[in-house]
């Protein structure tokens, strides 16, 4: 994983322009569909594609311009990775709004950060580290605390939901 989420900035919301404003049908209906799974076959965006009715090239060529323009952060599988012996942990952090961009990049640094995201109250930036071996987890944040400067509260996952989140395009 890494930390290649798109920045928030830090000026008002309302003043960004929206990448999704330049979304043709055809992104969107590539960003609906592959919310949904790739099949779990020797070529899946080969697959994907037709069902698209269109081409592998066009898919792939698609999908790296989405991510290329910030549309899509970060594209790929979902693990669960306490099977596999890892630890998930999403963290807070509270960032002064002069040293947003600053503490963002610091946090995304990190290979270990799977995205970001900002928020409005006073922790107004959680972020999610993915560790091979639970062990890592306190070295990892404290690393992290120390690259952006700022107090990062870790809130270890105690049960899990399947949320089944779709967020159509």
């Amino acid at each position: 994983m890494n930390g290649a989420a798109a920045s928030c900035d830090a000026i008002d919301p309302a003043d960004r322009p929206d990448p999704f404003d330049a979304l043709d049908a055809l992104d969107r209906r590539i960003i609906n569909a592959l919310q949904r799974g790739l099949p779990l076959v020797p070529r899946p965006y080969a697959e994907a594609a037709a069902a698209l009715g269109i081409n592998e090239a066009v898919l792939l060529a698609r999908l790296r311009a989405l991510l290329a323009a910030g549309v899509l952060t970060r594209f790929g599988p979902l693990y669960q990775v306490e099977r596999a012996g890892g630890r998930f942990v999403l963290c807070a952090c509270h960032a002064p709004a002069a040293r947003l961009e600053a503490v963002i990049a610091a946090i995304n640094a990190h290979p270990e950060v799977a995205h970001h995201y900002a928020r409005t109250h006073h922790l107004n930036l959680w972020f999610v580290v993915a560790v091979v071996r639970p062990e890592q987890v306190a070295p990892v944040l404290a690393r992290i605390a120390a690259a952006a400067g700022v107090e990062v509260l870790p809130f270890p996952k105690e049960r899990e939901f399947f949320v089944n989140l779709y967020l159509p395009a």
